[in-house]
C-alpha cells in the first residue's frame, strides 16, 4: 500500500513520463523552425506535470534560497531586462523568459519533494528518459540502415548520409539523449534488480552514439566508464557494464566499419577523417572573448551575441554564421557581462558542489542522487561544446534532475498551497497551445497554401505575432524593396538570424535610406564571411561596368558601433 505521502506523487507519474518521453520523439515540424513543436510539447508536458503534482509537494518554497534557484532567477531577469532597456524584440525575450521560468518552477517542484517522494519521481523521470532513448534507437536504425522508411512526420529524415540525427534532427542532441537513457537504464535496472538487462541497454545507447557520429557523445561514453569506476554503491554487474562502455564503442565502430566496407556511408568515419578538433569553435570562442573584453560590465545584452559578433570586425572569423558561442560560460559572459555571468556560474557551481557532496555522503537514497547528478553532468558536458540548455526538452528535465540531486527536506514541512503550481502549469499549457496557433501565422509566409493571401499581407500578419514576429521580420527584410520598412525589419530579425542574404539586404536598405557609410560597413562584414552569396554580389565590382559601381564596392572609412546599425 502506498503511503499517504507518496500517493499524490504516484497519481501524478503519467504527467512526468509524458513530459520527459514525448518531446524528443516528435518528428512533425513546419518551416522555419525544426524543433519548435518539440519545445512547446515539453513546456505543455511539464505544465501538466506541475498541475498533477500540485498536491504532492509539501513545501514548494523550500528551494527558493538554493543556489540553483537563485541562478535561474538571475537568468530570468536577463531577457526581460534586454527587452525593457535594450533592443531585444519582445517576441524573443518572452520566449526565453517562459522557458527559464518553467525551468525555475520545475526545479522548485523537485526540491520540494520529500525523500520518499523523490524516489518515486526519479524512477518516473528515468522511465521517461529510457522510453525516449529506446524509441530513438529505433529511429536511428531506420535513418542509417533503411532511410527510405523515414517519412519526415513519424520518423525524421536525416540530411547526413550514414549518420543518425533522431527525431530532434541534431546528432549531438541525439547523443545527449542517449547518455540520459544510459543513466536511466542504470538506475532502473538497479532499482528493479533487472541487472542482466543493463548491458544490452547500454550497448544500444552506445551503438546509437556511434550512428550519430557525435564527438560529444564519445566523451559522454567515457563519463559513463568513469562513473562505473568511482561509484562503489553500484552493484558489481552495473559497474562492469559501465566499465565496458568503451569496449562497446569499439565493437560498434567495428560493426559499422564492416557495413561501410560494402559501400555504405559511415558518418562517424567521415567525421574522424575531418580531424578531432573544431577550428571554427575555437575561433568563435576567441571572438566571443574579445567581445567580452570590449563589454566587460554589462555584456552585449541577452540574445544579442548574434548581431554583435556579426557586425564587429573579425578579419579571421569563421566563415560559418554562428548565433551562439557553443559554450555556456562564454555565452553568459559575452551577453551578460563578467559580474552577472560570474554570479550565475558561481551559483551553479555551488549547486553542483552541494549535489556532488550530497551524492557522496548519501545513504539509502544514493542511487537516486547519483543518477540525478549524472543526468546533470552529462548535459553540462554538452553545454561546454554546444547550447542544449536553450531547448526546453533538455533544460526542464535537467532542472528537475538537479532538484532531485540537491539535499531533500525531512518530509515534515506543512503542505503548501497547490494554487501556484496549478496556475503556472495552466499558463504553460495555455501558452503552448496559443504558440502553436500563433506560429501558423509564420508558417504560411514560408510555406503558403494554395489559397494564401499575398506575401505582403502574410508578412504583416506574421509581424503582429507576440512570440514569432522576428521570423516574419526576416521575410520582410529580404523581400521588401530596400528602404525604411525593410531596414526596420532587418534590425529586429538580426537578433535571431544573421546570414549572407540578410547582410546583403541590410546593406542595400542602409544605402537606400542615405547611410552609405553604414552600407559599406555591413558589406565589409559580409566580405569577411567569404560566402558564395556575397562573392556573387561583389563580383560586379570587378566587372567593366557601363554604370557607376555600387557604393559597397568601396570599404568603409572606419569602424562603426554595431549598436548604431541595429
Amino acid at each position: 500500500m502506498p503511503s499517504q505521502t507518496s500517493a499524490p506523487v504516484e497519481a501524478a507519474l503519467p504527467g512526468l513520463v509524458i513530459a520527459t518521453a514525448l518531446p524528443p520523439l516528435l518528428a512533425f515540424n513546419q518551416t522555419p523552425s525544426a524543433t519548435l513543436y518539440n519545445q512547446l510539447l515539453a513546456l505543455a508536458g511539464w505544465g501538466l506535470a506541475l498541475i498533477l503534482w500540485a498536491r504532492a509537494t509539501p513545501d514548494w518554497s523550500r528551494g527558493l534560497k538554493s543556489p540553483a534557484a537563485l541562478a535561474l532567477a538571475l537568468l530570468l531577469v536577463a531577457p526581460l531586462s534586454s527587452v525593457a532597456w535594450r533592443s531585444l524584440p519582445a517576441s524573443l525575450g518572452l520566449g526565453a523568459a517562459a522557458i527559464i521560468g518553467a525551468g525555475l518552477a520545475v526545479l522548485l517542484m523537485a526540491q520540494g519533494l520529500s525523500r520518499e517522494q523523490r524516489g518515486i519521481a526519479a524512477e518516473a523521470l528515468c522511465w521517461g528518459l529510457l522510453a525516449a532513448g529506446l524509441a530513438s534507437v529505433a529511429v536511428s536504425l531506420v535513418q542509417v540502415f533503411m532511410p527510405g522508411w523515414a517519412d519526415g512526420n513519424v520518423i525524421a529524415r536525416s540530411g547526413i548520409p550514414g549518420r543518425a540525427v533522431g527525431n530532434l534532427r541534431q546528432p549531438n542532441h541525439l547523443a545527449s539523449l542517449m547518455m540520459w537513457a544510459a543513466v536511466a537504464a542504470v538506475f532502473i535496472t538497479e532499482k528493479r534488480r533487472w541487472r542482466r538487462a543493463l548491458a544490452p541497454l547500454l550497448f544500444a545507447c552506445v551503438f546509437t552514439v556511434v550512428l550519430s557520429a557525435s564527438r560529444t557523445g564519445f566523451i559522454g561514453i567515457a563519463m559513463l566508464a568513469v562513473w562505473g569506476m568511482v561509484d562503489r554503491k553500484l552493484s558489481r554487474p552495473a559497474r562492469l557494464a559501465l566499465l565496458a562502455t568503451p569496449l562497446m564503442l569499439g565493437v560498434s565502430w567495428w560493426l559499422m566499419a564492416q557495413w561501410s566496407a560494402e559501400g555504405h556511408a559511415f558518418g562517424a568515419a567521415s567525421r574522424l577523417a575531418e580531424g578531432a578538433g573544431s577550428p571554427s569553435r575555437l575561433a568563435i570562442l576567441r571572438d566571443a572573448w574579445a567581445l567580452t573584453l570590449a563589454n566587460p560590465w554589462l555584456g552585449v545584452g541577452w540574445g544579442e551575441f548574434n548581431v554583435a559578433w556579426s557586425l564587429t570586425p573579425f578579419p579571421t572569423r569563421p566563415i560559418a554564421f554562428f548565433d551562439h558561442t557553443h559554450n555556456l560560460a562564454s555565452q553568459l559572459a559575452v551577453e551578460l557581462g563578467l559580474p552577472w555571468a560570474g554570479a550565475v556560474l558561481a551559483l551553479l557551481a555551488w549547486a553542483l558542489y552541494k549535489a556532488w557532496r550530497g551524492a557522496a555522503r548519501a545513504g539509502e537514497d544514493a542511487p537516486l542522487r547519483r543518477a540525478a547528478l549524472m543526468i546533470v553532468l552529462t548535459i553540462a558536458l554538452h553545454s561546454l561544446l554546444e547550447y542544449p540548455l536553450w531547448y526546453a526538452y533538455f533544460l526542464l528535465p535537467a532542472c528537475f534532475a538537479l532538484g532531485l540531486a540537491l539535499p531533500a527536506g525531512d518530509g515534515h514541512a506543512a503542505p503548501a498551497s497547490a494554487r501556484p503550481w496549478q496556475l503556472i502549469g495552466s499558463l504553460l499549457i495555455a501558452g503552448s497551445a496559443f504558440a502553436v496557433w500563433d506560429y501558423h501565422r509564420i508558417v504560411v509566409i514560408y510555406a503558403p497554401p494554395a489559397d494564401a493571401a499575398p506575401l505582403n499581407e502574410r508578412i504583416a500578419t506574421g509581424q503582429r505575432s507576440p512570440f514569432f514576429g522576428h521570423q516574419a521580420d526576416y521575410a520582410a527584410a529580404t523581400s521588401f524593396p530596400p528602404g525604411r520598412l525593410a531596414l526596420a525589419a532587418t534590425r529586429r530579425t538580426a537578433f535571431s538570424l544573421v546570414d549572407a542574404r540578410l547582410l546583403m539586404h541590410w546593406s542595400r536598405s542602409l544605402e537606400a535610406t542615405g547611410n552609405v557609410e553604414g552600407a559599406r560597413y555591413v558589406a565589409d562584414r559580409l566580405r569577411e564571411f567569404r560566402n558564395p552569396t556575397g562573392d556573387t554580389w561583389f563580383a560586379s565590382c570587378e566587372e567593366a561596368a557601363s554604370a557607376p559601381p555600387m557604393p559597397q564596392c568601396q570599404p568603409a572609412s572606419g569602424v562603426l558601433d554595431w549598436r548604431t546599425l541595429r
